[in-house]
């Protein structure tokens, strides 16, 4: 089998999103709490945080043994435009849902709504982003 096991790069994925998650409450916090820009907005920031938190760790050790089409800067793009918009768009639609129409706490808030798009977060990267480059057969 080429490339590491299945529940092992789980691992590994899981293991950086929880990193990635506190990274992504900090910042939330920040964004919305010392800054004081809308709980929207700063998702928006904070979820990017946490996209290029955890894309440097998913090149340097998740993924780190599928070296991958094009260059680091292409595969942040790929990253960015597949699971970043995953990220966001569950991110943005459950505080808009639980903060906005159910006055949940943001922080709270926040956790559920990265928990909604963790499994199709790994799916587009494994299978898109850090995609195994075509083999030759033997």
């Amino acid at each position: 089998m080429n490339g590491r096991p299945v529940p092992d790069r789980w691992l590994r994925f899981s293991a950086v999103g929880v990193i990635g998650i506190g990274a992504q409450l900090a910042a939330l916090a920040f964004f919305h709490g010392a800054v004081g820009l809308g709980y929207l907005a700063a998702t928006a920031l904070a979820v990017e945080c946490a996209i290029l938190h955890n894309f440097a760790w998913h090149v340097h050790w998740t993924w780190r043994d599928r070296a991958g089409p094009g260059t680091t800067f292409a595969r942040l793009l790929r990253f960015n435009f597949t699971t970043g918009l995953v990220s966001l768009a569950c991110n943005l639609a459950g505080m808009r849902l639980l903060t906005g129409v159910y006055r949940i706490p943001y922080l709270a808030a926040n956790l559920l709504s990265i928990a909604a798009g963790a499994i199709a977060n790994y799916l587009v990267a494994d299978l898109f982003v850090f995609r195994r480059a075509m083999c030759h057969h033997r």
